[in-house]
């Protein structure tokens, strides 16, 4: 029992550092604020037209926003650039956008989706040896005409 629940957070924890989870999370909570504060009667949202469907819709497109791209992290550009905009019509559409606590946490997951970077493995040789960087230029290679590794910004 204790190994099955220690797989299964092991499972989580690296599904949750490859994917924008937290940039997510925020995102699907501020949709949900947003729809939660759009709640009306049925009858009243027919009888309002577009202004009525448009919480729903726009509370729904965050939450979808916010859920793509932990299923497709490569989409996390796309989706979070749509969800901050959302969020900021939802201002507009909504109740002051859930009363600005689902526009505000709309926001922040939608720009934590799309600053979110994947990780990048550790360099294997850690210290060069002679107390330099592995790919710096000053140590001993450098006399030996050595070309510095290109950097990935």
């Amino acid at each position: 029992m204790l190994s099955r629940a220690r797989g299964a957070y092991v499972w989580f924890r690296a599904f949750r550092r490859t994917r924008p989870f937290w940039g997510g999370v925020w995102l699907v909570a501020g949709g949900w604020t947003v729809l939660k504060f759009s709640l009306s009667s049925v009858q009243l949202i027919v009888s309002t037209g577009f202004g009525g469907v448009a919480g729903y819709l726009v509370g729904g497109g965050m939450i979808l926003c916010g859920l793509i791209p932990l299923a497709a992290p490569r989409q996390r550009y796309t989706f979070g650039l749509i969800g901050c905009v959302l969020a900021v019509v939802s201002l507009v559409v909504s109740n002051l956008g859930g009363f600005l606590l689902g526009m505000v946490l709309g926001v922040l997951g939608g720009s934590m989706t799309v600053g979110w970077g994947a990780r990048r493995p550790r360099a294997a040789g850690g210290d060069g040896g002679d107390g330099t960087a592995p790919g710096s230029a000053t140590g001993a290679a450098a006399g030996a005409g050595a070309v510095p590794e290109a950097v990935e910004a």
